[in-house]
């Protein structure tokens, strides 16, 4: 496969990340550069780069003499980030709270309505996206770009755990709920219930993984 680009490494770097995300790469893949090169075409040069890049983001690791690895989350890590990502996106939601025009409402409110019908249908990776893109336009509206920057790099290494919270018992109907809060409280414009009721959300959603998990390991025990 041939990438071709103005900026070679920022595409090389999009695609392993693509790859990464997609579990093309899994998490604790040795990144082979010789391989890498010959299936993407290029030069050790803007490969090298790329991979800086993904280090700096924190999918990789790179280890002296052995080379770059593919990241693993841990526990420990997303009971770490949890409270630091509901923090940061309950700010954005008490920001979005205060900047909402009637327009921006609007937005919401279709929104949720997908979100409410992936819900009912028990289309959960449909909902995943229509989560997704609400947190997004929270984060957008609330217009703190320092902020976005933050989350976005948080998020990133969020997802090479590949979280599946929404297969707790009964967490698909609760997200639901509090995506609800989230956005009567933006829409009343209360910048502190929007921040509690993101915060609780975000909370929640850990609590549930630690549930995914309990059951996984119960299932190991047992097969």
């Amino acid at each position: 496969m041939r990438v071709v680009s103005k900026s070679l490494h920022a595409e090389v770097a999009a695609t392993l990340r693509e790859q990464i995300f997609g579990g093309l790469i899994p998490p604790g893949s040795f990144l082979d550069e010789a391989a890498l090169c010959e299936r993407l075409a290029i030069s050790r040069t803007p490969l090298r780069e790329a991979l800086k890049v993904l280090t700096a983001e924190g999918l990789l690791r790179h280890e002296p003499r052995r080379g770059c690895f593919v990241n693993e989350v841990t526990e420990r890590d997303l009971d770490e980030i949890f409270p630091v990502i509901a923090l940061l996106e309950g700010r954005c939601a008490q920001e979005a709270a205060g900047h909402a025009t009637d327009a921006d409402i609007a937005v919401l409110e279709v929104l949720h309505e997908r979100l409410q019908r992936h819900a009912k249908a028990q289309r959960i990776q449909d909902y995943y996206e229509a989560n997704l893109a609400i947190h997004e336009a929270i984060i957008t509206l609330a217009g703190n770009r320092w902020l976005a920057q933050v989350i976005g790099d948080l998020r990133k290494i969020m997802k090479l755990a590949r979280l599946q919270q929404l297969h707790a018992p009964g967490r698909l109907e609760q997200s639901l709920a509090e995506h609800l809060a989230i956005f009567a409280a933006i829409k009343a414009r209360d910048g502190q219930g929007a921040d509690a009721a993101m915060r609780t959300h975000l909370t929640r959603q850990r609590e549930a993984l630690r549930e995914v998990a309990r059951q996984q390991r119960i299932a190991r025990i047992a097969s």
